[in-house]
């Protein structure tokens, strides 16, 4: 595998918010403390840490009515004062790229601001796999970013589609690594 080049590389946290770990306190601590290991582990090697947290104003007017997922946030009541999981240690110097969208990349500036940097390579971690991970992971390949996935850094509650998720559309788009083989890697 091909080294990470710290100055190249950006570790992107995706909708680890208040509102969504709230739906998972069964594994919110665990995914807490695995993803503030990889967060300390990228800022020791001087990689950027970038979040992404979806988020809406009140009463939602960024939801079309023909938007099938954003009805169901809509539903739910959530995502308008939330904030980054405060246990992930978020510096001054990091970001927080707001998204209306699954895709942290849509209607985002996200991208500019990597390519402003010289940033070609991402570690990739979030939840839920099946909505943010995945939307974000699918473009990002397509815009020829370098990709990297740390599964025990990503949740999804449907377990079998996680897993199937891994094996197939990830693998093929990025290169999936435990938290133990990136700590290596960053260490």
């Amino acid at each position: 595998m091909e080294a990470i080049a710290p100055a190249r590389t950006a570790l992107v946290v995706m909708h680890y918010q208040t509102d969504i770990l709230g739906l998972f306190p069964s594994v919110a601590p665990d995914l807490l403390a695995n993803t503030r290991k990889l967060c300390d582990a990228a800022r020791a090697k001087g990689i950027g840490v970038y979040f992404a947290n979806l988020r809406f104003s009140p009463g939602y007017p960024e939801v079309s009515p023909l938007n099938k997922n954003g009805q169901g946030i809509k539903q739910l009541g959530r995502f308008v004062d939330d904030r980054i999981a405060p246990e992930l240690g978020q510096q001054a110097n990091e970001p927080l790229i707001v998204a209306h969208r699954a895709s942290v990349f849509f209607g985002t500036d996200l991208e500019v601001r990597l390519s402003a940097q010289g940033v070609d390579s991402l570690i990739m971690v979030g939840i839920a796999s099946t909505g943010v991970v995945l939307s974000s992971v699918a473009y990002a390949s397509d815009a020829d970013f370098r990709l990297y996935t740390v599964k025990e850094c990503c949740y999804d509650p449907d377990q079998v589609v996680h897993e199937h998720l891994f094996a197939t559309a990830f693998d093929s788009r990025t290169t999936v690594l435990s938290l133990g083989e990136v700590l290596r890697l960053l260490a």
